[in-house]
């Protein structure tokens, strides 16, 4: 049988290099096709997967950037007297996020491993005591924009999914956060009249990404001032744009669509049939069902900002998601997002700390949205 091996083995490669360059074209397309379309799924094991990230860095207090202002010597202290409460995962609004991550993953899963350890954690972390420091950075005379306006969604975030989880855990962390958020509320009602203009970027101070996030905090908690300031802005920024160039994104280290961040704010705040025509103006080639948008290449996931486009591939498939939900003229969109996903899932679990510090809340926020 052994003798027949090798002139089986030699046809099938010929007949396969018979192929002429456009049938060949046609298989690899068809093959990518395939696997990019199949729909990501958190399970449990993903779980457990994704949670090694924030368990690693939610405690790791360096490396650490911490885009301070320094108005004195006594302002030079170390990122865990500064930030008790979110001090690790390199920068502020990744210990953050951090945070929400596990907190996510607790509330799917609360079979999830070392789950009584996180627990553990995620008090010590949050405790009165620490979020009282944090207010107190906040309210430093050079600190009133600090994290405006991404971090200041992401806190409001993991409220919101501390506010959603029915588990007594989440009681306590809520309570003890509530100062805390109750303070970036205020600061998102006072600045926001203020902004006379959004900032239509690609990285942390995208408006509509902070937009977005805060205005499902406040649906969630029926916070109809902090609903009314955002719906107004909205409305301002964004209700006349047409014919967003999507075709120029991503820059080289985006990792939030501008064009995908405002058309997922629009379909939470305008009446179904007003976001129809709307987004028919502003992306109208979302509609064709043949529209293609390919992921985001990362050349190198040691680099701290290529790596981001890891980012821009996750954020565009939780927008994409939202965008085709509930609209069935749409539904082509969520092969797209899966196919983002899919490229840069595998590859964030065990990559080097520039991605992985955040990375997995990225991945975390689009799985739970595939279901949505």
């Amino acid at each position: 049988m052994k003798l027949y091996v090798f002139p089986i083995l030699l046809l099938s490669v010929l007949i396969i290099n018979c192929k002429s360059p456009k049938e060949k074209e046609d298989v690899a397309e068809t093959e990518h096709s395939t696997d990019a379309e199949k729909v990501p799924v958190l399970n449990l094991e993903e779980a457990n997967r994704l949670a090694s990230l924030p368990l690693y860095c939610i405690n790791n207090e360096y490396p650490n950037k911490l885009s301070q202002t320094l108005g004195s010597d006594e302002d030079l202290k170390a990122p865990r007297e500064l930030h008790p409460a979110f001090y690790g995962c390199f920068d502020w609004h990744s210990a953050v996020h951090g945070h929400w991550s596990l907190v996510s993953l607790l509330k799917s899963f609360p079979e999830l491993d070392n789950a009584d350890s996180i627990r553990g954690r995620l008090l010590e972390n949050i405790s009165k005591v620490h979020i009282a420091a944090e207010i107190n950075y906040f309210k430093g005379v050079h600190n009133k924009s600090f994290e405006r306006t991404y971090g200041w969604a992401w806190l409001l975030k993991l409220a919101e999914t501390l506010h959603n989880w029915d588990d007594p855990v989440a009681r306590t962390l809520e309570d003890n956060l509530q100062p805390l958020t109750d303070l970036i509320v205020e600061k998102y009602i006072t600045f926001l009249p203020k902004l006379n203009y959004p900032q239509r970027v690609g990285t942390h101070t995208n408006t509509a990404f902070g937009l977005s996030f805060a205005f499902d905090y406040a649906e969630a908690t029926q916070h109809e001032a902090l609903k009314t300031a955002i719906i107004d802005r909205a409305r301002y920024f964004y209700l006349d744009d047409k014919d967003c160039p999507l075709s120029w994104e991503p820059s080289g280290s985006d990792f939030l669509s501008p064009c995908l961040e405002e058309a997922a704010l629009m379909k939470r705040l305008l009446p179904i049939t007003d976001f129809r025509n709307w987004l028919e103006a502003f992306l109208p080639q979302l509609k064709d069902i043949n529209f293609k948008l390919e992921p985001g290449e990362v050349s190198d996931r040691t680099d701290g900002h290529l790596v981001h486009l890891d980012g821009v591939n996750f954020s565009r498939a939780w927008s994409l998601y939202k965008i085709a939900e509930g609209l069935p003229e749409y539904t082509h969109l969520r092969a797209i997002a899966n196919g983002h996903i899919n490229y840069s899932l595998p590859s964030i679990v065990g990559d080097s700390y520039e991605g992985s510090h955040w990375l997995g809340s990225f991945a975390i926020y689009a799985l739970n949205s595939v279901t949505n």
